[in-house]
């Protein structure tokens, strides 16, 4: 089941980044702008700060099974649509729908958390996002030769449309072998929909606090692509998404305050507490993570081009080593992890992760280029173990929820991905790489205030007996 998963995660990273390798063929083809080609990475990553919060609960009711197998089948029609597209705003369209794709990831974390036990789900989990994220590293180095093997102007089109078949076909038969549980398992559901459940009204102001940086990240985006910078979206139209952004923020916490005020006014079960406190550390722990690993891929082949004065081919080799630790940091994150404690685990590996973007801070031409190389492939260990050691405290806080938890520590690592590279547009890379090790420092004193998860959590079966779920 977890190989069935994370070939699954596999094949969405490799469709939602599928278009970043083949850029040059696009730009060509399409007679784009190097602000247009800007425009499709931010609008890749849009929708997928709301898609895995909203992903999230559709999970935790219908269960991983389904809506992965209707992710992956629902994301091929965006794929296709981006490939065949004849204009600009069409090719803006469908990038942007496809960032749907990218909340594929909060899917399996829910489902490999109901086939392992406490002892083995930090590497467990590990191996699922580690080889998962691996996706989009193997499209950059697949999909440019499947460009050219089908060949002619429109090699680009193919190589991204097959894709999508992959995608559809695998979703068709995730749904065939897939399931959510264990024979003789329960599924655990939460009671209501719209948002977490909360134990206290502390906790509720809390969660409704954490989500204002998620629509500060969505304006950022829209202003990205206003009047004001980029250029690519009128007046009008920027307003527009200003205002939408403020309703859908006002919708967003009508529903969570419908979801925890009667519950909240009755009191809670001490059996069914949790502290959202957990929630809270975790989400800016990923921020920081893969919200640095993010911004940091998406510079580090300039970088080095720049710096050193390499080749574009030679820069994005050195660079793909940052990407490449996936296959082993993560899943070393995990085990590490589960072997000597969650807490401890994260707070040295954050710690690690300060200091490595300080030691990149200092990368300039004078330095030898190996020893370059060797510190970011260090720094990268850290921030991708620190990403593996998170997801193994996640399934931890309360079962019946884990894929909304999961869904809003995922969503933001890509408000740390935006916030990052936003900061990078106003400073030099030095700069860039001082704030993310001023970010973790700030994020290891908040790791202190998490609580080691020990004992069990409590659920209710449907006939109204208690099942406890060892998270030792």
């Amino acid at each position: 089941m977890l190989h069935v998963t994370w070939v699954a995660f596999f094949i969405s990273f490799v469709v939602w980044f599928s278009y970043a390798p083949l850029l040059v063929f696009i730009k060509e083809s399409m007679g784009l702008s190097s602000q247009q080609l800007k425009a499709l990475m931010i609008l890749n990553v849009a929708l997928t700060i709301p898609s895995r919060i909203v992903v999230g609960m559709l999970v935790d009711k219908f269960g991983p099974r389904a809506i992965f197998s209707m992710l992956l089948m629902v994301s091929s029609f965006f794929c296709w649509g981006f490939a065949f597209a004849d204009s600009f705003e069409m090719l803006a369209l469908f990038r942007f729908l496809g960032g749907f794709v990218g909340a594929g990831f909060v899917i399996g974390i829910r489902l490999v958390s109901e086939w392992f036990p406490a002892r083995q789900l930090g590497i467990a989990e590990g191996i699922y996002g580690g080889w998962g994220n691996f996706g989009s590293a193997a499209g950059a180095m697949i999909l440019p030769t499947i460009a050219l093997l089908f060949g002619g102007e429109d090699g680009w089109r193919y190589a991204l449309a097959s894709t999508g078949c992959i995608a559809f076909a695998y979703g068709i038969f995730f749904y065939i072998v897939a399931r959510n549980t264990p024979k003789g398992s329960t599924y655990f559901k939460p009671r209501r929909s719209g948002g977490l459940e909360v134990s206290s009204w502390g906790d509720l102001y809390l969660y409704l606090g954490m989500n204002i940086p998620m629509y500060l990240a969505l304006g950022a985006l829209v202003w990205k692509l206003s009047p004001a910078n980029l250029g690519l979206l009128g007046e009008l139209t920027t307003n527009a998404m200003y205002i939408a952004l403020i309703a859908l923020f006002l919708f967003q916490t009508s529903q969570i305050w419908k979801v925890n005020k009667e519950h909240l006014r009755e009191g809670v079960a001490d059996i069914d507490k949790y502290s959202f406190k957990q929630v809270a550390v975790l989400d800016w722990a990923y921020f920081v993570t893969f919200g640095s690993e993010l911004a940091v891929v998406s510079m580090l082949p300039l970088f080095f081009m720049e710096t050193f004065e390499l080749s574009a081919v030679t820069a994005g080799l050195l660079a793909a080593g940052f990407a490449f630790m996936n296959l082993v940091a993560r899943p070393g994150g995990g085990w590490l992890s589960d072997t000597f404690g969650r807490k401890k685990t994260l707070s040295i590996l954050i710690a690690g992760l300060a200091v490595g973007y300080l030691v990149l801070g200092q990368i300039n031409s004078s330095w030898w280029i190996p020893l370059a190389v060797v510190a970011t492939m260090c720094c990268s260990f850290f921030v991708q173990a620190g990403e593996g050691a998170v997801f193994a405290m996640v399934p931890l806080v309360k079962r019946r929820m884990t894929g909304q938890i999961a869904g809003m520590a995922g969503a933001y690592g890509n408000v740390g991905g935006v916030t990052f590279l936003t900061v990078l547009s106003f400073v030099d890379t030095a700069t860039f790489f001082m704030v993310i090790s001023g970010c973790a420092a700030l994020c290891l004193v908040l790791v202190q205030f998490i609580d080691e998860p020990s004992g069990h959590m409590a659920e209710v079966l449907p006939d109204g007996t208690v099942q406890l779920i060892d998270v030792t």
